[in-house]
C-alpha cells in the first residue's frame, strides 16, 4: 500500500518580495522574445521600476507580522524570513529601484552605458553597424532583476544549498553585465573575464566548505549545523575547515582583503551604472548572509574563528585605505574605498552583539545610497576630444580631469562632495552615523582596540576624499592629453537617482535614530 502524497505547505505571502522581482525578470525575458524592438526599453523600464516598488510595498506589508512573531520558516527551512532578512530585502529593493534609474538613463544623443551588441568583437565592422543602427541591449533589465532576486534570497537562505543557488543566481548576471560597457570595450571584457574566473574559484571554495559542513553535521541547514557545533566529538577539523571555506566565499563577494583583487579591475571596467549597482547591492546581500552565519552558527566557535575575522577586518581597513590614497583613476579609488568600507562593516559583524546587527544594517543602507549616487555622478562626467566637432567619448575617470568641475557644475560637484563626505564619515552625513553605530557596537562587544584601528583608518581615508573635493572646487580646469571634460545632459533619470541619494544621505545623517530604533527591533535571527 503506497503512502498518500502530502502536498507541502508554502507560505506564499512571505515569498512575495522575491517572487515579484524574479517574476518580473521572467516576464522581461518574454518581452525580449516577443515585443517589437521599439517598445522594449519603455516596457522593460516600467516593469523593472514597478517590480522593485511593489517589492518594497510587499516588505512593508509583511513587516508588522514579522515584528510580532519574530519571523517565519519558509519552504521547510530553505528560507527564513525574520527581521534582518526582511529589512535586507527591503533595502535591496530600494537600492535596486534607484540603480535602475541610472541604468536606464540615456544621454542627449540617445546613448546608454551599454554596448549596442555585447557579442560583437570590439572595433569590428559589425559593432560599428550596430552602433549606427542605434541597437540597444535591453536584456540588461531582466539580467539585473535576476541578480537582484538572487541577492534578496541570499540573506534569507536557511541552508547552504539555497545559499549556493542564490550566490550563483546573483553572480552569473553580474559576470555578463560587467562586460557590456559601450566604451573601452576591451577593458570591460577583461573585467568580466576576471570577475567570472575569480568568482568561479570563490564559488568552488564555498561549495567545498558546504560539503565539509554536511559531512560534519549530516545536514545543510544552518540551524542543524549550529546545534551540531555544540556537541563536537572528534570532528573539529571538518567543522572549522568547512566554515572557513564558506566564509572565504562570502568574503570574496564583499571584497575583503585578501580576496579583493577582482574589485578594482571590475569596478573600473564594468559599465558605470552596473558598478554602482554591484558595489551597493552585492555588498549588502553578502554581508546579510555573513551576519546569519556568524550570529547563528559561529557563537560556540568564537575562540576558534573570530581571530580570523578580526584579522581580515584589520587588513581590509588598512589595505583599502592605503592603496586608495595612491590611485589616479576615480573608479579604482572608489573601488579601494569600498574595500576599506568592507573592513569597517566587518567591525560591526565581529562585535557579536545585537547592536552589531542593527549597526551593520544601517551602515549598508547609508553606504549603498551614497555609492549608487557617486557612480551616477561619475557616469555623467565625460571626456571631450579637442579635435573638430568635440565628440563626447568615455567617462572622464582620471582624477586630473575633475579639476575645476565644481566651478563649472557646482550642483553636481556639490552632490558628489556630499557622497565623499559621507564615505569619509563626516558628521551630519549618513556615513558618520553608520560608522559611529558599528564602532559603538564593537566597543560594547569588548573590541575597543579594533575601534582604534578603524578610527585611524577613517582619519587616513579623509585625505583622498578631501583631495578630490579640493581638485573640483579649488583647482583650475586643465586639459589632459588634448582632451577636456564636460557633463553630459541626459533624460534626467540619473539626476533623480542622485537626488534620492542626496536626500537619503542627509536624512539618515541628521535623523538616524528612527531607523536605528526600527533596526534594533528587527535585529534578531531565528534558527
Amino acid at each position: 500500500m503506497t503512502a498518500a502524497f502530502v502536498a507541502p505547505e508554502i507560505a506564499w505571502a512571505q515569498l512575495t518580495p522575491v517572487l515579484l522581482v524574479l517574476g518580473a525578470g521572467v516576464i522581461g525575458v518574454l518581452v525580449e522574445a516577443f515585443a517589437p524592438q521599439r517598445v522594449r526599453r519603455p516596457v522593460q523600464l516600467t516593469l523593472s521600476l514597478v517590480a522593485t516598488a511593489a517589492a518594497i510595498v510587499a516588505v512593508a506589508a509583511l513587516w508588522s507580522g514579522v515584528r510580532e512573531t519574530g519571523g517565519t520558516v519558509v519552504l521547510d527551512g530553505s528560507m527564513i524570513l525574520d527581521g534582518p532578512a526582511l529589512v535586507l530585502q527591503g533595502m535591496l529593493a530600494l537600492l535596486g529601484l534607484v540603480a535602475f534609474l541610472v541604468i536606464a538613463d540615456r544621454t542627449e544623443s540617445g546613448e546608454d552605458a551599454f554596448a549596442p551588441s555585447a557579442s560583437a568583437v570590439p572595433g569590428s565592422d559589425y559593432e560599428e553597424v550596430a552602433r549606427r543602427k542605434g541597437l540597444e541591449q535591453t536584456e540588461v533589465y531582466p539580467l539585473v532583476l535576476f541578480a537582484l532576486g538572487g541577492m534578496m534570497i541570499f540573506p534569507a537562505a536557511g541552508d547552504l544549498l539555497t545559499l549556493f543557488v542564490a550566490l550563483e543566481v546573483l553572480s552569473l548576471p553580474l559576470y555578463l553585465l560587467s562586460g557590456m560597457a559601450r566604451r573601452r570595450r576591451l577593458l570591460s571584457q577583461e573585467a568580466s573575464m576576471k570577475y567570472f574566473l575569480l568568482g568561479a574559484f570563490a564559488s568552488a571554495f564555498f561549495l567545498f566548505g558546504a560539503a565539509l559542513l554536511y559531512g560534519f553535521a549530516g545536514s545543510v541547514r544552518l540551524a542543524d549545523i549550529a546545534v551540531a557545533t555544540t556537541t563536537v566529538v572528534g570532528m573539529d577539523g571538518l567543522l572549522l575547515a568547512g566554515l572557513v571555506l564558506v566564509l572565504v566565499g562570502l568574503l570574496f563577494k564583499v571584497g575583503a582583503v585578501p580576496f579583493h583583487s577582482w574589485t578594482p579591475d571590475v569596478y573600473q571596467g564594468a559599465p558605470t551604472p552596473i558598478t554602482g549597482f554591484m558595489a551597493a547591492c552585492t555588498k549588502l546581500a553578502a554581508f546579510g548572509a555573513m551576519l546569519r552565519i556568524v550570529y547563528v552558527v559561529l557563537p560556540p566557535l568564537e575562540w576558534d574563528l573570530m581571530p580570523l575575522l578580526l584579522g581580515v577586518a584589520v587588513i581590509t581597513m588598512v589595505v583599502g585605505t592605503v592603496v586608495a590614497i595612491v590611485q589616479t583613476d576615480i573608479k579604482r579609488m572608489l573601488a579601494y574605498s569600498s574595500i576599506a568600507h568592507a573592513g569597517f562593516i566587518l567591525v560591526g559583524v565581529v562585535a557579536l552583539t545585537q547592536s552589531g546587527i542593527s549597526s551593520v544594517l544601517f551602515y549598508l543602507l547609508a553606504y549603498g545610497l551614497a555609492t549608487i549616487g557617486a557612480f551616477a555622478v561619475v557616469s555623467l562626467v565625460r571626456e571631450v576630444n579637442a579635435g573638430p566637432g568635440g565628440a563626447v567619448v568615455a567617462e572622464a575617470t582620471h582624477l586630473s580631469q575633475w579639476s575645476g568641475l565644481g566651478q563649472r557644475h557646482p550642483v553636481l560637484a556639490g552632490a558628489f562632495t556630499l557622497f565623499l563626505l559621507s564615505f569619509a564619515g563626516i558628521p551630519l552625513t549618513a556615513g558618520f552615523a553608520g560608522k559611529f553605530a558599528v564602532f559603538a557596537a564593537a566597543i560594547e562587544g569588548g573590541l575597543a582596540w579594533l575601534v582604534v584601528v578603524g578610527v585611524v583608518a577613517s582619519a587616513a581615508a579623509v585625505f583622498f576624499y578631501v583631495r578630490l573635493i579640493v581638485l573640483m572646487f579649488f583647482t583650475d580646469p586643465i586639459g589632459t592629453a588634448g582632451e577636456s571634460t564636460t557633463v553630459v545632459r541626459s533624460e534626467g533619470l540619473t539626476t533623480v537617482a542622485i537626488g534620492l541619494g542626496v536626500l537619503g544621505t542627509i536624512g539618515l545623517g541628521v535623523f538616524p535614530s528612527p531607523l536605528l530604533d526600527v533596526l534594533a527591533d528587527a535585529a534578531v535571527f531565528i534558527p
